[in-house]
């Protein structure tokens, strides 16, 4: 027996869900297929959790910056524990909450692993489903590399499975997610080691978030080896982990070492060829701007399709997919030109538009840069020496603001209302223009000379 639907979204994370939701909204019969818990990486192993942990961690370094304040007290111990539990109930609640949203809105949840027959059928459990339009959003998961004994460390996933604190870590990579746990941990009381293959973190981020974080990072305790790599992994007597690096070198006594040096999208189990869909060497599919695959009524989105792997870009583009699919909006689609977005390092960046080097490959001398750092004032009586950075970057005689960079206490909050006016097309003067709100860090990005 076959069941057809309108949309089957194979994935039940932020792109799944969101084009199901919608097309449900437009009166369509929709399912969902997910073969593991609801809400994807973001919800179970990605944004959720590692926020939860952010927080505990932010929390850390105000107890220790509270007796500047006048404050007399200390940091009396920390439960790994008791955190990891009140973190897995608050996602246990976002799971639950979707298993009832999908049936409140008259969408099927099939569990299990999809299966392409042909190009409209999907194989789940040994049922066939047939669809007009089949999305493809499955999602990534870490990589491990190819090297001695990488199965003796843990990935992302691995470190939300954590059930205590490790004394001594070793995260290797340098994007945004090596530098968030490395942050974290740090924070609730970890030995952390950072190795990077070459010489900066976040290397696709604007020169003076890189040069900042690092810095900061250094300042907290963090160590950093750059220009490494780890060649083998072995366990020694105590159980402990020795790290061989290149040069020669060797870092022993590590109780945790944690892989962060890329995703992969999760597309190998689906039978695409079956389906005529092909993929490139790392298993991307590769998409139009309406993010449609080369087979018609076959569309992928999210981390799958390889254009930018952030939880509100795959929900933006499932809802113009379903617009233009079934609401008549045949040219909606989503602009991936200006797209905001936020490291939950310590402290947190936030950064929109292009990045200086970026903007003078493009426009060369029309381009022109205002930036400043000081310290915040929370800073003032804290007892560290923890910078704010900013930047902003303009093009040409009216200045339009093009670019956006921020590093320091708040940096997340403050980005969300200057991506929405450097998105309407703002100028330097626009920005000089709007009355600032005193005393905040914030303000400088209005005042800035």
């Amino acid at each position: 027996m076959t069941t057809h639907y309108d949309l089957i979204a194979i994935g039940a994370g932020s792109g799944g869900l969101s084009v199901a939701e919608r097309a449900a909204r437009y009166g369509k019969r929709c399912a969902v297929i997910e073969s593991g818990a609801l809400g994807g990486t973001c919800v179970n192993v990605g944004c959720v959790p590692k926020k939860v942990m952010w927080f505990g961690a932010h929390l850390a370094g105000a107890i220790q910056d509270a007796a500047g304040y006048g404050f007399d007290v200390s940091l009396q111990g920390f439960d790994w524990g008791r955190l990891k539990a009140g973190r897995d109930r608050y996602v246990q609640g976002i799971n639950d909450w979707y298993r009832t949203y999908l049936a409140d809105s008259d969408i099927d949840l099939i569990t299990g692993q999809a299966k392409f027959v042909d190009a409209r059928t999907l194989s789940v459990n040994g049922r066939h489903y047939t669809a007009d339009h089949i999305c493809i959003a499955v999602g990534g998961c870490p990589d491990v590399p190819e090297v001695p004994g990488a199965e003796l460390g843990i990935t992302s996933d691995g470190f939300f499975a954590l059930e205590e604190r490790t004394e001594r870590v070793a995260i290797v990579g340098s994007g945004y997610i090596a530098v968030e746990i490395a942050g974290v941990l740090q924070a609730l009381g970890s030995d952390v080691t950072l190795l990077l293959r070459k010489a900066h973190l976040l290397r696709p981020f604007d020169a003076m978030l890189r040069e900042c974080l690092m810095e900061e990072m250094l300042n907290a305790g963090i160590s950093i080896l750059s220009g490494t790599q780890v060649d083998a992994v072995h366990q020694q007597a105590d159980d402990s982990l020795c790290l061989d690096l290149s040069h020669g070198k060797k870092l022993e006594g590590i109780d945790c070492l944690i892989w962060a040096v890329g995703r992969h999208p999760n597309t190998a189990g689906l039978n695409l060829p079956a389906a005529g869909v092909a993929t490139d060497v790392p298993g991307f599919i590769p998409t139009d701007e309406f993010e449609q695959t080369a087979v018609s009524g076959i569309s992928a989105l999210g981390d799958v399709n390889g254009k930018a792997a952030l939880t509100p870009v795959a929900i933006a583009a499932a809802r113009r997919m379903a617009d233009r699919l079934y609401g008549g909006q045949a040219d909606r689609k989503l602009d991936y030109s200006l797209i905001p977005t936020v490291v939950f390092s310590h402290p947190p960046i936030g950064t929109v538009g292009l990045t200086e080097e970026q903007a003078r490959d493009l426009h060369g001398e029309a381009v022109k840069v205002y930036s400043t750092r000081f310290t915040a004032m929370y800073h003032a009586l804290s007892g560290r020496d923890s910078k704010t950075a900013m930047k902003l970057v303009t093009v040409g005689a009216r200045e339009k603001v093009v670019g956006c960079h921020i590093i320091g206490d708040g940096a997340d909050e403050m980005l969300q209302g200057f991506a929405v006016a450097i998105g309407l097309g703002a100028t330097k003067r626009d920005l000089d223009d709007t009355i600032a709100l005193h005393p905040t860090s914030a303000e400088e990005l209005v005042t800035m000379r």
